[in-house]
């Protein structure tokens, strides 16, 4: 396993990493907080990759609404390019981002279809989880 989990996320972290030139990734709330993140990120580094990432997504789509003279807009995705190489960032429907890290030499193309990929499947898992009553237990 190449992911360190705070839950059950290697799966949704492993095969972005399976991306040639792909250093890093991490699961975030949109809140920022950690759900899980690769080896190559300690967990401090982690924690404040994903502070950072969610204030850049709330950050976009403030600008995205403004642009739109809307109240509100929904972020697709954020890139950044740096000397260093890139960040892929995807929000997720139900209230999570993953974001990845490339080097220079990263076939953004195939990160960004590795990513997207990742994130319908982890919205098709939140779909497919039972409803839970008011307690947090089982419906009745």
């Amino acid at each position: 396993m190449t992911s360190r989990d705070t839950g059950d996320t290697a799966w949704v972290l492993d095969p972005i990493l399976e991306i040639p030139h792909v250093r890093a990734a991490v699961l975030l709330t949109r809140d920022g907080l950690v759900s899980g993140y690769t080896e190559a990120l300690s967990q401090p580094t982690a924690e404040r990759t994903s502070a950072i990432i969610s204030t850049v997504q709330g950050a976009c789509r403030t600008a995205a609404a403004a642009f739109a003279d809307s109240d509100d807009a929904q972020v697709r995705q954020v890139v950044i390019e740096s000397d260093h190489g890139y960040i892929l960032v995807a929000p997720t429907a139900h209230g999570t981002c993953v974001a990845a890290f490339g080097d220079p030499e990263v076939r953004l193309d195939l990160l960004a279809h590795r990513v997207h990929s990742q994130v319908a499947r982890l919205g098709e898992k939140a779909m497919s989880a039972a409803p839970r009553g008011a307690d947090g237990g089982s419906p009745a």
